[in-house]
């Protein structure tokens, strides 16, 4: 029977969370971050992962505020978790594009030592000269350059941490121990990094952070086949979801891997209630609370690239044309590409279910993944990772920070009872979480 991986996201980004909702409280006072983190330690989740946006997204000009706008420095606060936890993995995202590799290497191995083996890295890459501007760098780097330039990245840190021998300590007067002549000593010869010089931090019990990555395109499939070893999906449709997973996975061999050395996350979110009406009644008000008339208009102008503003949300589509040259919504990559498409394919839903521009925005971007009772959610988790949809579930709680004390306190005991969830850690590093073996070592030089 095939065991299930739980994780936990609190957005830095988009409309998930309902921010409108009374209940819900700071998206950035530690507080906050301290009780979800608990919450979800309490039952038994592999990690708490945090995203992170570079620069605050802007509509027409200005930030744009219907969803979270704002959040501290991720691994700052993942640094604050791991003194008020004890087993729970934490992961963050960091960008390949406008970091370099020595000073992440050591923020992430420093993380990773002080929360005891615990620390992963979600890898991302960005395209746009709009984040760029933050860093004075622009659109430096061609977008079929960025994978690229984060797998060198990749082999870069690794390089780095393992310039650390397992055993390796730092020098201790108190205790007499040394740093051996070796430690810390790297080089990395390559095309967009040339470094060498000593590393400051030792391995940490895990070797190195696990490796989280989220890419959709193909050439992002390939680098999580060959590199990643939690996959972040946007699929939790069991279809698309499978189609996904067979994919992946059947990406692996040629790196010499095996389905085991990856684990593919969903992001999720759950509504639980006595019943399933009573599910379905407080998710319909929730997806409602999501995709408000502001929300429904800004992403239709994210398409069309057109004032909307006098459109009716409670009304038919526009009948004027998308401008697909425009970015009235900048930093927001759904609405980056094939916005033409996009709005035909709209249009023609639509039509072919008489939706007005809210219900459509419902649709298309709204839902909730799993409704019901304690008992059914907890079913429709474990049939969907029985039938290789995934292996697991990023959940996103839909109001901050207690969104997911149903699920941990009502749908986690029914998971342990089903024996498909663990009823405690029986290890401390979130490799052992996963079931993940050792780090792929690039040795000292590269």
């Amino acid at each position: 029977m095939r065991q299930v991986h739980l994780a936990a996201q609190l957005p830095a980004i988009h409309n998930v969370t309902v921010w409108t909702d009374p209940r819900s409280e700071s998206q950035i006072a530690i507080d906050s971050f301290i009780r979800l983190a608990r919450t979800i330690e309490r039952g038994r989740f592999d990690f708490f992962f945090l995203a992170e946006g570079l620069r605050l997204r802007e509509h027409k000009g200005a930030i744009y505020d219907l969803d979270v706008t704002g959040r501290p420095d991720n691994l700052t606060v993942l640094a604050a978790l791991a003194g008020v936890t004890e087993r729970l993995g934490l992961a963050g995202t960091v960008n390949a594009t406008f970091n370099e590799p020595y000073e992440v290497a050591r923020k992430l191995a420093t993380l990773d030592a002080l929360s005891g083996g615990r620390a992963a890295w979600n890898i991302v890459t960005s395209y746009d000269a709009f984040t760029g501007e933050n860093f004075r760098r622009g659109a430096f780097l061609d977008e079929a350059d960025r994978y690229g330039r984060a797998a060198e990245f990749l082999r870069t840190a690794r390089a780095l941490w393992d310039s650390w021998a397992d055993g390796d300590v730092l020098a201790d007067a108190s205790s007499g121990r040394f740093v051996r002549e070796g430690a810390g000593r790297f080089a990395h010869r390559g095309r967009h990094f040339d470094i060498e010089g000593r590393f400051t931090t030792p391995r940490s019990p895990q070797g190195h952070p696990v490796i989280i990555q989220a890419g959709e395109s193909d050439a992002g499939r390939d680098f999580a086949a060959s590199d990643a070893e939690v996959v972040f999906s946007k699929y939790n449709r069991l279809d698309e979801a499978r189609a996904f997973y067979r994919d992946v996975k059947s990406r692996l061999a040629a790196y010499g891997r095996t389905e085991d050395d990856v684990k593919i996350l969903p992001t999720a979110t759950a509504v639980v209630a006595d019943t399933d009406a009573e599910a379905r009644a407080y998710a319909d008000e929730i997806t409602r609370a999501q995709v408000s008339p502001q929300t429904a208009i800004a992403h239709l102008e994210g398409v069309w690239g057109r004032d909307l503003s006098a459109y009716d949300p409670d009304g038919p589509l526009p009948d004027v044309d998308p401008e697909p040259e425009a970015l009235l919504l900048k930093g927001h990559s759904v609405f980056r590409k094939g916005r033409e498409e996009t709005a035909r394919k709209w249009r023609a839903l639509a039509a072919e279910k008489d939706l007005t521009i809210r219900e459509l925005m419902i649709e298309v971007h709204g839902g909730q993944t799993f409704v019901g009772s304690p008992r059914t959610v907890a079913d429709a988790v474990d049939h969907f990772v029985q039938s290789r949809g995934a292996d697991g579930f990023v959940l996103v709680p839909l109001l901050t920070p207690d969104g997911l004390d149903d699920f941990v306190d009502r749908v986690v005991p029914l998971l342990q009872e089903k024996g498909v969830f663990r009823p405690d850690y029986d290890g401390a590093t979130l490799r052992g979480h996963l079931g993940l073996g050792s780090p792929v070592r690039e040795g000292k030089a590269s």
